[in-house]
């Protein structure tokens, strides 16, 4: 795997945190991106405390030219980004679509939508002039269902899984592939952040009950998430491509 290099964005903790051990334990040295420069250098530590390597770059993933930099950083320090986990994203907050405030919409697309988009954007580049990458996009369940109350967390992962169909069919033919990872209710930050937003929109609006519980009765763990992304950033998952790899537990069958 010493030609293998490693984005991951959102890696201060979490999915992120959990797909950069993966990835570390077989060999791959890993551009750890986060806004917290805090929790970056946490999963860099951690990587490195593994026995892996990392490196830190603070980036705000919405950002166009932050996105540039950490490819030209990644690709500087490490060599070329041959797995990208393309996993930042924030939850927003639980309010009824009439109520659900305009700048907090706005946050949520900038960072679920554009800041995958432009992930794609620059990390793609360098991978198809080389004929050879692949990406995982880290979309949700939200990204084939509708949650009450999440107005902005929904559309911007029901976007995600379209940016990874177009995508996955620009790629086609390059060997290059995209594909997405859509994870039921994990047990993280997010997921509790959710849960407690959730719980005190049921308690001030008993008179009119829209809002659904975010959460289920049992989590999976970041590293089942983890693990899967890691397959399909490997040649192993050399035929997987536009595909969307659902994560829980079956919650979404029935």
């Amino acid at each position: 795997m010493e030609q293998e290099v490693a984005l991951v964005t959102g890696a201060g903790g979490g999915i992120g945190r959990a797909i950069c051990l993966e990835i570390a334990a077989i060999g791959v040295p890993i551009a750890v991106v986060d806004i917290s420069e805090e929790l970056g250098t946490e999963t860099a530590r951690a990587v490195i405390a593994c026995g892996g390597r990392a490196t830190f770059f603070r980036a705000d993933v919405s950002s166009s030219a932050d996105a540039m930099a950490y490819v030209r950083d990644t690709e500087s320090n490490l060599g070329p980004i041959t797995m990208f986990a393309n996993n930042a994203g924030v939850e927003g907050v639980i309010a009824r679509i009439d109520a659900y405030p305009d700048d907090v919409f706005d946050r949520v697309m900038q960072v679920n939508v554009r800041g995958v988009f432009l992930g794609l954007k620059h990390v793609l580049k360098g991978m198809i002039e080389r004929k050879r990458g692949a990406i995982v996009n880290i979309a949700s369940t939200s990204a084939i269902r509708g949650r009450a109350g999440l107005a902005g967390y929904v559309a911007a992962k029901h976007a995600v899984l379209g940016l990874t169909r177009v995508a996955a069919l620009d790629v086609a033919g390059t060997r290059v592939r995209v594909n997405a990872v859509l994870p039921g209710p994990i047990e993280t930050r997010m997921i509790h952040a959710l849960d407690d937003m959730a719980k005190h929109a049921n308690t001030e609006n008993k008179e009119t009950p829209v809002i659904l519980r975010a959460g289920s009765a049992t989590y999976g763990e970041p590293e089942d998430v983890a693990k899967v992304v890691r397959f399909l950033l490997s040649d192993e998952a050399n035929h997987v491509n536009g595909a969307a790899w659902i994560v829980d537990a079956g919650s979404t069958v029935s």
